[in-house]
């Protein structure tokens, strides 16, 4: 759909006959770049294209099914505390959205309690701003009951402020004990009480997710699998690349969230060795604060991954607003985004250019510095799948130590435990013995060393 602006420029003309039939009106209250502002001169910002964000709150709102009747650019010089946007604006789209009978007006921004109940009276409308947008997604996504958890305790966070609306029934007190009664409690403080008791609830269920899969990871620690976790923006194709490297049968889909739940599945590796791939929730410029924090018990899977891949879609034209937003996640995590020692960047969906496009790509990528690499893969073709997985494999082995050790044949036991803890490598029987060559992790170097006098295998 074609954005139109409102910034008294002439709109560009929609398609003739075009009917509207859907209820829902999308606005991208977007603040004008001004030179020397601080965005300006941040040198991890990257001003996205306005376009390109409305399409973005236009594929959020197709995500739950909405029918979109129009979507607009309002520009904005500043802020506005009662509505966000200028009173000049707010006449405008209210008689849009009068002339095209609008239910919902989905805001692309995040208001305070205060702006949206304002907008709701002067647009004579629901309004819905970026963040309950997310929530409603991640609502209807969540399968588990871990991905419920979640998003109720974000979506409790998120609606215990916005309990001043102009709904009358909140104003009403409920009387107190004795004769006389006293003032009681007002509705709102008996919500806001209700609310803060759920929340209480739900943050102590997580806690028991959360133990159960520091459980589940101490498991994994005993046998010699190591973790690789796919991170990045919403729709870049992670999930058809999971489905790619384990042969697995994720849902995926060209929507935005379309999985959200996480998922492990076994990554089998070229020289044979196993690694257990993670898929996440993706993620989004302007993510809910409340939801990072109720998501951070799926996302210890990636706080704890030996190898993360973020994926992007390189073919996007905000490839590089999105890598920025994923890094700034990434951080809020505390992950460093330039640890080149744990994190390879894989460009997806090569397979939209054409081969002087793709030669292009390949050259740019070559020009990347040795230790930040990017892998070029397309997660629908398979092409560059190979080099991703040896890659891995590679960053994998580089956190290992190779051993060489003999050991007697009938040691059934030992030879059962160097199976099970490490990667067995190469292993050849020599006059009653296995002269063997295993790959472990550092936890488990000194016990290999000392049980069976293993010794470091040489670099070449």
């Amino acid at each position: 759909m074609e954005p139109r602006n409102f910034d008294g420029e002439a709109d560009r003309p929609r398609s003739a006959g075009a009917k509207q039939t859907g209820r829902v009106l999308v606005v991208g209250p977007y603040l004008r770049a001004r030179a020397g502002s601080a965005d300006a001169q941040s040198e991890s910002h990257v001003q996205r294209d306005a376009e390109a964000r409305l399409d973005e709150a236009a594929g959020l709102a197709r995500a739950i099914d909405l029918v979109i009747a129009d979507a607009i650019i309002a520009p904005i010089s500043q802020i506005r505390p009662a509505t966000y946007i200028g009173k000049g604006k707010v006449e405008e789209i209210a008689a849009l959205a009068k002339s095209l009978d609008i239910e919902l007006v989905v805001m692309d921004c995040a208001l305070a309690p205060i702006q949206q109940r304002n907008l709701e009276k002067e647009l004579h409308a629901k309004v819905l701003d970026r963040t309950g947008l997310i929530l409603e997604i991640f609502g209807r996504r969540a399968k588990t009951k871990e991905g419920a958890l979640q998003v109720e305790l974000a979506h409790l966070n998120y609606q215990r402020s916005r309990l001043v609306r102009s709904w009358t029934h909140l104003e009403r007190q409920r009387g107190g004990f004795g004769f006389m009664g006293g003032p009681g409690e007002t509705q709102i403080e008996a919500d806001r009480r209700l609310i803060q008791e759920r929340i209480t609830k739900l943050e102590n269920e997580l806690k028991k997710v959360q133990a159960t899969r520091r459980l589940h990871r101490a498991g994994r620690q005993r046998v010699p699998y190591r973790v690789v976790a796919l991170v990045g923006y919403t729709n870049a194709g992670k999930s058809t690349l999971f489905n790619r490297l384990t042969r697995a049968d994720v849902q995926a889909a060209d929507m935005l969230f379309a999985t959200l739940d996480p998922t492990l599945r076994a990554l089998n590796l070229p020289h044979g060795g196993k690694a257990m791939l993670s898929d996440t929730v993706g993620f989004i410029s302007n993510l809910p604060t409340q939801l990072v924090a109720a998501f951070r018990a799926t996302l210890e899977e990636v706080l704890e991954a030996d190898v993360i891949l973020h994926v992007r879609d390189i073919s996007h034209e905000d490839a590089e607003a999105q890598q920025s937003d994923v890094d700034a996640v990434l951080r809020q995590l505390g992950i460093n985004p330039d640890d080149s020692g744990r994190i390879i960047e894989v460009w997806n969906k090569i397979d939209r250019y054409d081969a002087e496009q793709r030669e292009e790509l390949l050259n740019i990528a070559a020009r990347r510095p040795e230790d930040h690499p990017a892998m070029l893969v397309s997660a629908v073709s398979g092409e560059g799948i190979d080099a991703l997985l040896a890659a891995i494999e590679e960053r994998l082995a580089a956190k290992r130590t190779t051993l060489d050790l003999s050991i007697d044949a009938a040691d059934g036991a030992g030879i059962s435990w160097l199976h099970r803890n490490s990667e067995v490598l190469a292993k050849e029987l020599h006059d009653g013995r296995f002269d063997m060559t295993v790959r472990v992790d550092e936890t488990k170097r000194d016990i290999v060393v000392n049980r069976f006098d293993a010794v470091p295998r040489l670099s070449a």
